[in-house]
């Protein structure tokens, strides 16, 4: 008999018996939360600092998970004090590799909340391992990088969520329940923006960046990965690494996938057939521009009609919004860009146009709104119910691993959203626009771009991630 099913007899049992009364969780063995230490999940967990800090706190307030181990590559700096205070007697690494040697068979699962270009490697592993996977968004730095992981997903059958949270809130369900019930329909253009500013705003490079002395508790080497040799520059790390083509996925990549996410999934969206950079301003070879407008084009999928995306980056590179469309849509889970406050007249969010409706929508669990708001108010007897999330992102991810659940955002749904998003990067990378086959997963009109799919060969002695 399970643990588990014993306990609850015995409970059970317990509660039968005349004038005894039920022992108390601790006197069983039990948590606060009344689920025994061995029906958690055993949590290894990668990046302590910064978001991954944030998505560690998120896991063990669920009460689902022990942390076992700990790891990062500047184990012992500022911001990854408070996750080792929290979790003082767990085991320490700076190698996620030796990490999985000294203790692969004490954990079930893992997160990385590391920079986006380091995921890909960590995940490989996890997966190959058969262990379960919480990687923040975007899945991966490189459009094949994502198809791998999908690939492995299906192959190791381990539950992999990706963090966005909207996909556990009101904006999941809500579009979910609309598009069931025929109010979102025919929709045939989707605005989105994200208009704050961000790091590499007002920054000018001709070239990477000049060597730094390497702080004592850093492993840079470690930190490079699958990356070719940087010297070190405190402008690569915590944070700034998104401002460069080499490591991270701008502002597209980071918000994107907060924004666009539930239409992209229940539109079916898929990949589109051309992306256009229609405007560009500062555009450079290494950093992220200073605001972009990306035109993506989705063909007909079964009875939809063709849609065009447009994306809006740039602190003045303002969409123009409908008329009626009032105050922005603000989430209540939003937390600030890396470079700042959000500033309150620049809401990220989302317009959609159907050929009857006009929606509005901010990002992560920000619900949609019909505007004008005569329009909303008419058509208020005519909405679906909209149900409760059964649990949040980060419980339904463990939940996932225990086999109660599936994952929101596994990989399967989440992939093409990252690999749409990859392609934007693409085309600011370049600054031209990109002829896409679907099916051959090929950039037909640009050679460089189609090497670009793949990205540079992974640095020696990390190509055994790309043959797992």
């Amino acid at each position: 008999m399970k643990r588990s099913d014993f306990l609850k007899k015995s409970s059970v049992a317990l509660a039968g018996l005349a004038g005894v009364s039920i022992l108390p969780s601790s006197v069983l063995g039990l948590g606060k939360n009344g689920i025994a230490p061995s029906d958690k999940v055993n949590l290894a967990c990668i990046g302590i600092g910064n978001r991954g800090a944030d998505i560690i706190k998120k896991l063990h307030g669920t009460g689902l998970a022990n942390i076992v181990a700990l790891c990062d590559v500047e184990m012992g700096a500022p911001n990854t004090l408070a996750i080792m205070k929290m979790f003082p007697n767990v085991p320490r690494f700076q190698d996620f590799r030796e990490m999985f040697d000294k203790m692969g068979n004490q954990f079930d699962a893992i997160t990385a909340g590391v920079p986006d270009f380091s995921h890909f490697p960590i995940t490989m592993l996890a997966m190959s391992e058969g262990k379960h996977v919480y990687v923040e968004k975007p899945m991966a730095h490189t459009f094949h990088e994502v198809e791998l992981m999908m690939a492995a997903e299906k192959k190791y059958k381990v539950a992999c969520q990706m963090g966005n949270q909207g996909h556990s809130e009101e904006n999941y369900f809500q579009f979910k329940a609309w598009k069931d019930a025929g109010i979102i329909k025919d929709v045939t253009a989707i605005t989105a923006f994200m208009n704050n500013g961000r790091r590499w705003h007002g920054m000018k490079v001709s070239d990477f960046l000049p060597a730094q002395p390497i702080p004592e508790t850093m492993d840079w080497d470690e930190w490079l990965s699958t990356a070719q040799f940087k010297d070190f520059n405190k402008g690569y790390i915590n944070g700034d690494w998104r401002s460069w083509f080499e490591f991270g996925n701008g502002a597209l990549g980071d918000w994107g996938a907060h924004i666009i996410d539930s239409a992209h999934q229940f539109l079916e969206l898929g990949m589109p057939t051309e992306v256009d950079p229609i405007f560009m301003e500062g555009h450079s070879p290494l950093i992220f521009p200073q605001a972009s407008t990306l035109l993506f084009k989705f063909p007909k999928r079964k009875n939809m009609p063709a849609l065009d995306l447009t994306w809006y980056d740039g602190f003045n590179n303002q969409p123009k919004l409908p008329d009626g469309y009032g105050e922005p849509v603000r989430a209540k889970d939003i937390p600030p860009p890396t470079s700042g406050n959000i500033n309150s007249k620049r809401y990220p969010g989302k317009i959609i146009y159907s050929k009857e409706l006009i929606f509005k929508g901010g990002s992560h669990s920000a619900p949609l709104a019909i505007i004008p708001e005569t329009k909303a108010k008419d058509m208020a007897s005519m909405l679906p119910e909209v149900p409760l999330s059964p649990s949040t992102h980060f419980a339904n991810f463990l939940k996932a691993c225990k086999g109660e659940e599936k994952c929101r955002s596994s990989f399967d749904i989440a992939g093409p959203l990252c690999q749409v998003m990859a392609l934007g990067v693409l085309a600011q990378r370049l600054n031209t626009k990109l002829i896409f086959d679907s099916k051959k997963k090929q950039i037909t009109n640009s050679k460089l771009g189609n090497e670009l799919l793949v990205g540079p060969p992974p640095r020696k002695g990390w190509e055994q991630y790309y043959k797992m």
